[in-house]
C-alpha cells in the first residue's frame, strides 16, 4: 500500500450511507426471517438477537410475555402478534428502519398540522401502522416486485400512513407539535368495559 494513501480521511456521501442504510436493513430483515424458519424447522424457539436491547422507553407488547404468542412459529408476521423478546427485537429493528431510513427521507418539518413525537414506541397505533409500512417496504423493494414496487409502495402504503400517522387528530395530536417544545403524551383509548352492554 503507498504510504502517501495511508492517512487521508475516508469521505463518505450520502449516497454511500444510503447504501448502508438499505444493507443493514436488509441483513436485519434477513436474519430475522432465517430466524424464524430455522425455528419453525426444530420446534425450537430462535435464540435472541446479537446486543438485543431492552428496557425503558419499549412499547408494551400486545400479548402477555407468558402466552408465548410472539414466539416463532407464530402465525403472523405482524408486530402486534409478538410478545417477550421477539417484540423487542421486531422493535428494535423497525426503529433502526425508521430513525435512519424514513425520518430524514420522509420525515418534513413538525407543525401544529404534522405532528410527531420523537417517543413513537410508546405509541402502540404509531408501532402498528409503521410496522406495516415496514413489512410492506420489505415487499415492494424487493426486486420480485418490479420496477414498479417502490412507486407502489409510496402510493398505497407510505402517503396514506403518514397521512394518519400525522395527522392533527393522530396519535401524535397531544405530543410535539413545534420542534422548539419537544412534548409526549399518550392519549386516552376508550375503555371498552364502558361500553358492556348489560344482559
Amino acid at each position: 500500500m503507498d504510504s502517501a494513501h495511508e492517512h487521508e480521511p475516508v469521505r463518505i456521501t450520502d449516497h454511500d450511507l444510503d447504501d448502508l442504510v438499505s444493507t443493514v436493513t436488509g441483513l436485519v430483515a434477513e436474519t430475522r426471517k432465517q430466524g424464524e424458519t430455522l425455528a419453525r424447522l426444530t420446534n425450537e424457539p430462535p435464540p435472541p438477537p446479537a446486543g438485543d436491547e431492552t428496557g425503558p422507553g419499549r412499547a408494551a407488547p400486545a400479548a402477555d410475555p407468558s402466552s408465548g404468542s410472539g414466539e416463532a412459529g407464530a402465525s403472523s408476521v405482524f408486530i402486534l402478534a409478538m410478545a417477550g423478546a421477539a417484540y423487542d427485537e421486531e422493535l428494535a429493528a423497525l426503529k433502526v428502519w425508521v430513525e435512519d431510513l424514513l425520518l430524514p427521507v420522509y420525515g418534513r418539518e413538525i407543525t401544529a398540522t404534522r405532528p410527531w413525537c420523537a417517543q413513537w414506541t410508546e405509541h402502540p397505533e404509531a408501532v402498528a401502522r409503521l410496522h406495516a409500512l415496514w413489512l410492506a417496504w420489505q415487499q415492494f423493494t424487493d426486486a420480485e416486485a418490479g420496477l414498479a414496487g417502490p412507486s407502489v409502495w409510496h402510493r398505497d402504503h407510505l402517503d396514506p400512513a403518514l397521512m394518519q400517522l400525522r395527522a392533527p387528530d393522530g396519535p401524535f395530536s397531544a405530543c410535539t407539535t413545534s420542534p422548539s417544545r419537544p412534548h409526549h403524551r399518550l392519549l386516552a383509548h376508550p375503555d371498552p368495559a364502558a361500553y358492556e352492554v348489560a344482559a
